[in-house]
């Protein structure tokens, strides 16, 4: 079977690809560049010149295909655009599952048919399989402190059905092991720590550099509503943030809310941040209708969460809302809520 492995110089993507080799696929290498290369822009420790040339190297050695797709604007339009725009509007974006459903799987689906292939596999920690009714399945992965499940809540039907994860079913040791037992040159690559398009991680630079009419300063208030200092712009917050508040209090206190039209940032004790329910927006219910009644569920509402348990249904096509049995801390505006059923995942949004 000919199949297209989404390459980003990683460790995790390599071995993908030469597991697939082993099995006997007939395998081709596609890599995107995201950025400008000319050295003129600054960008993070991924999805590099570097990383395109590590892609490159790992798939001559194993004797198989590169190509780069020029996917900059594209990037720019559906992920880095919706960064700035959250992060203006006082919300807390997750760019990594926007890039995963909105660019890397929509484009290289696509891509892969002009190659005479059906199927896209990645590096990705996740599993996919079939229940008996023929309704394909997203779970986690085996290696639960590595599982990417969560990044990719919003896949569809179509897109499950044309994709692989082939590292999915083994932990980082073991295939950190592969890649040393076949001598690919990224073996030991350090995993990326931060989001590939943003710097040092300094989120509020980019957004101002990118958005500078964007910023909207205000007031750092408590929870009567008296200021406790002013502030340079709502982009700089998110709920549950206690450092780099400024204030000098007794009592440790966190951002509660972000009011983008007024510019207030509301902060309060730690307990104040517990929500006993939710709604989301933009809902994918990935291996299930969308429930009219209750459906009892875990919520993920952060890649470190565990998730919590309670029960999910849903308001219309596009929004849910999901109840817990024991509140949850900062439950944040623009993160993914990822609804699932043991291992697998019924759905998930975009949290209100």
């Amino acid at each position: 079977m000919r199949v297209v492995v989404a390459m980003s110089g990683g460790v995790d993507s390599s071995v993908a690809a030469a597991l697939l080799c082993q099995q006997g696929h007939d395998v081709i290498g596609l890599s995107m560049q995201l950025y400008d290369q000319s050295g003129t822009q600054p960008f993070g420790s991924c999805c590099t010149l570097d990383d395109l040339h590590d892609a490159r190297r790992v798939a001559t050695a194993l004797g198989f295909p590169h190509y780069i797709l020029n996917l900059e604007q594209r990037f720019e339009d559906t992920v880095v655009s919706n960064f700035v725009r959250e992060y203006s509007a006082g919300r807390t974006p997750l760019p990594c599952a926007h890039c995963n459903s909105d660019l890397k799987f929509s484009t290289l689906l696509d891509r892969a048919r002009g190659f005479g292939a059906d199927i896209v596999a990645t590096g990705h920690y996740a599993r996919i399989d079939r229940a008996d009714d023929g309704t394909w399945l997203l779970k986690r992965s085996a290696d639960p402190e590595k599982d990417q499940s969560y990044f990719l809540f919003s896949l569809t039907q179509a897109q499950l059905a044309g994709a692989m994860f082939p590292v999915g079913a083994l932990s980082k040791p073991e295939v950190r092991a592969e890649a040393r037992r076949l001598g690919l040159v990224v073996a030991d690559k350090p995993d990326s720590q931060e989001i590939c398009f943003v710097p040092d991680g300094d989120y509020a630079e980019f957004v101002e550099r990118h958005a500078p009419a964007a910023q909207r300063a205000g007031a750092i208030v408590d929870q009567r509503g008296q200021t406790l200092r002013s502030h340079d712009g709502i982009h700089r917050f998110t709920v549950g943030q206690r450092k780099g508040l400024g204030l000098a209090t007794g009592t440790p206190l966190y951002v509660l809310k972000i009011d983008a039209e007024s510019g207030d940032v509301t902060v309060g004790p730690r307990d104040r941040l517990e929500r006993a329910s939710f709604t989301a927006s933009g809902v994918n219910w990935i291996s299930t209708q969308a429930p009219a009644s209750w459906l009892t569920a875990a919520a993920q509402i952060r890649h470190r969460h565990r998730p919590a348990i309670g029960r999910v249904r849903a308001i219309d096509e596009a929004r849910a809302e999901f109840e817990f049995v024991d509140p949850q801390p900062a439950v944040t505006p623009g993160q993914a809520a990822v609804f699932y059923d043991g291992d697998v995942v019924v759905g998930g949004g975009w949290i209100d």
